[in-house]
């Protein structure tokens, strides 16, 4: 299974319900964007799992 949580804000699966016309209700899962990167940890180049609102907010310097 793919990850699921970002490394950087923590931001994980939001959980719901999905909700016919007739009022079934069924459970949901929505995932966040998650992508595996290169990033600049501590001086040095690390993949981590990483959200696309860190990426591009510029929490996350990526490596070379």
């Amino acid at each position: 299974m793919p990850a699921t949580r970002c490394e950087i804000c923590g931001k994980g699966p939001q959980f719901g319900a999905q909700v016919s016309h007739a009022h079934n209700v069924s459970a949901k899962k929505r995932y966040p964007n998650i992508q595996r990167v290169r990033a600049m940890i501590n001086g040095a180049a690390r993949h981590i799992h990483v959200c696309t609102r860190c990426l591009r907010s510029g929490k996350v310097r990526k490596a070379a």
